[in-house]
């Protein structure tokens, strides 16, 4: 007869009493999973969909980079699924705002209505601007009273690109660039085409942004094909202007849409300070030798006939009194005749 194991009826039914709390302890953990992965994607809300211009809505958002630097802006031809069609050109950025979130990824910030410079499907754009969490961005729908309204231009199918790989700059400043000679790197970045068709010759956009200010762009087109599903290494020259000095942040787009955002600390170009410097110094010092120079040629000279002979010194001559002179011995004078030593 085979062996049959058997349970003890008394661990059947604490194996009930067993399991709870294991539940208690994992179903708190299952609950916040979808919570959190939700909050990593950030969401804009309006306090209402319709202003006129001139009006103002309430901006909240959330799921945002703790104290990440945003930008609100009105924009027009855009759409959530589809973005931004035009790029920042489609917005009003002279009426956009800035906000920061707090430790938990929130804002909440007034926005004024005004028109953009095209016209409408419009919405309410945010997007980061400097920072780990640059690119980041989200709209929401906003219906500007008496705006006009036009279609969306047909999304054309075609190819796509996207950053597949870390972006960096490569280069480094020489000693013309501390004497204040234009910093130049060049931005390198890894594209793959996501798209049905190859992408061949696409122009990019590349931004130079100094601090919190909007950059400046400039078309540059890469030379070269990108088929579906491939990708290619694209490196294109960043140059800015000379004596530049301070935080950068360098940006790509394409098609309207931001790849990717690069810091660049340029430093303080020193030599141009020392060269001022020593300008302040020499330059005095020059005028000074020029003048004693000038002063010494304008100066009246002595002609040469009327000048003076040098004075003798006289001499001092002694002269004793007549006491103290010696006297004449009669045989020196001429007159005189020598004394006879004998007479007859």
């Amino acid at each position: 007869m085979p062996y049959v194991a058997r349970v003890p009826y008394l661990s059947l039914r604490l194996l009930p009493a067993l399991l709870l709390p294991l539940l208690l302890v994992l179903l708190p953990g299952l609950a916040g999973a979808g919570p959190a992965g939700a909050a990593d994607r950030p969401v804009v809300e309006l306090s209402r969909a319709q202003a006129g211009t001139g009006g103002s809505v309430t901006v909240t958002g959330s799921g945002w980079r703790p104290r990440a630097l945003l930008t609100l802006l009105v924009c027009g031809q855009a759409e959530p699924t589809r973005g931004v069609t035009g790029g920042t050109n489609s917005c009003a950025n002279a009426d956009g705002r800035t906000v920061t979130t707090d430790a938990e990824g929130r804002f909440r910030r007034e926005l004024p209505v005004v028109e953009p410079p095209v016209p409408c499907p419009c919405v309410v754009h945010v997007a980061t601007v400097t920072g780990a969490g640059a690119g980041a961005e989200a709209d929401a729908v906003l219906r500007v009273a008496g705006h006009a309204v036009e279609p969306l231009p047909a999304d054309r199918a075609g190819g796509r690109l996207s950053l597949l790989a870390d972006t960096r700059l490569r280069g480094s400043s020489g000693l013309l660039t501390w004497f204040g000679s234009p910093p130049a790197r060049t931005l390198v970045v890894t594209v793959g085409n996501v798209g049905t068709s190859p992408v061949k010759d696409p122009v990019f956009q590349v931004g130079t942004a100094h601090g919190v200010f909007a950059p400046q762009w400039q078309d540059q087109r890469w030379r070269g094909t990108i088929r579906p599903g491939g990708k290619a290494r694209i490196e294109l020259p960043v140059e800015l202007a000379a004596g530049a000095h301070g935080d950068y942040t360098v940006s790509l787009k394409y098609g309207g849409k931001v790849l990717a955002e690069h810091p660049w600390g340029v430093g303080r170009p020193w030599g141009v300070t020392l060269f001022w410097v020593l300008v302040c110094l020499v330059v005095p010092a020059a005028l000074f030798r020029a003048g004693l120079a000038v002063v010494d040629r304008a100066r009246p000279r002595r002609p040469v006939h009327a000048a003076r002979p040098p004075r003798r010194r006289p001499r001092l001559r002694l002269r004793l009194p007549a006491a103290r002179r010696s006297p004449a011995l009669p045989w020196v004078s001429p007159d005189a005749e020598p004394p006879s030593s004998t007479r007859t």
